[in-house]
């Protein structure tokens, strides 16, 4: 007699109700194309915040590109665990926790990770601007949402009166401002608690906006990132030092400004980054020998995983 482990569909989800829904949607299209090389697999076009229709706990294994607000913030996550529906990716709390990226901060500087200063506010309680650059020591700032990604309303004033002319024109939500550090944009892939190739990112505008994001040719990705031995060493153990402190599981991508070998700040840890073959993480995974498909088996592989040691086995 020998034992059969249940094979699960994978279900990828997409899109979403988030600013960030076209990204997604490439995202899902690239990596159920992939992940269809492995399992049986489908895609999702997620419209509502709701579980979308025909989840069945005994057989779906998810994997969410869901970006942005319902994709990265928990909210998914906590339908998914209430549905009982297995999925890859970190899970609900610590994907709250890292959409937060003051609470990121707290968290992962607790750990010893170096974090800049920063200044939290509402937008209908929002500082001054002599209050925010007596509180950053800088008139060269970073304001953005507390709680979005892909750079969504990033704003880069200098000078006072820019500074308030930025503050006056925020919408509605939770903000963010920090001193604006000058130096090379960094980004970490961690694939089960450990780092994988550093990747360097060189806007060709000197900022790295939804629109250098996204615009092809706007940005040169260099993987590996030229980094001497002690800077390459050191960015990847303060990836990993922030994954845990945040206690992500399975897989995301943490982000750094490298001031010098010795001196660089986290930015945030994105738990569903941009799954498209060209963006960062799969960057980081090819640094140590994974191509797309090798990164996505690797990214669903713990969530099969889950799945199998809770569903019952079939004899044969």
């Amino acid at each position: 007699m020998s034992v059969l482990l249940p094979v699960p569909r994978i279900t990828v989800l997409a899109g979403g109700v988030s600013s960030e829904r076209e990204v997604s949607l490439g995202s899902g299209a690239a990596a159920a194309a992939a992940l269809a090389r492995l399992w049986p697999t489908r895609l999702l076009d997620v419209t509502a915040e709701a579980l979308p229709a025909g989840l069945d706990p005994a057989r779906d294994v998810v994997f969410s590109t869901l970006h942005g607000t319902f994709g990265e913030d928990g909210q998914m996550q906590r339908l998914l665990d209430d549905a009982g529906v297995v999925y890859a990716g970190c899970d609900a709390a610590a994907s709250a926790l890292t959409m937060d990226k003051a609470a990121t901060k707290c968290a992962a500087g607790a750990a010893g990770v170096r974090v800049a200063a920063d200044r939290l506010f509402p937008a209908n309680d929002r500082p001054d601007a002599g209050s925010l650059i007596a509180a950053l020591g800088t008139d060269r700032i970073v304001i953005k949402p507390n709680d979005q990604g892909s750079s969504v309303g990033l704003a880069l004033p200098e000078g006072r009166a820019a500074i308030a002319a930025a503050l006056d024109g925020l919408t509605p939500g939770n903000w963010i401002a920090e001193p604006r550090l000058v130096g090379r944009e960094l980004s970490v892939g961690v694939l089960g608690g450990k780092a994988m190739g550093v990747v360097e990112i060189r806007p060709r505008s000197g900022v790295y906006d939804f629109a250098s994001k996204y615009t092809k040719g706007a940005t040169e990705y260099l993987a590996p990132a030229p980094l001497g031995e002690t800077a390459t060493i050191a960015v990847a153990c303060a990836a990993e030092a922030a994954f845990a402190a945040c206690r992500c599981r399975d897989y995301a991508r943490v982000d750094f400004i490298l001031i010098s070998d010795f001196e660089f700040y986290l930015l945030e840890i994105n738990t569903l980054p941009g799954m498209k073959e060209t963006s960062l993480l799969p960057m980081s995974a090819r640094c140590i020998g994974l191509d797309f498909t090798a990164l996505v088996r690797e990214l669903v592989q713990p969530a099969v995983r889950r799945f199998q040691e809770t569903r019952p086995f079939v004899s044969s």
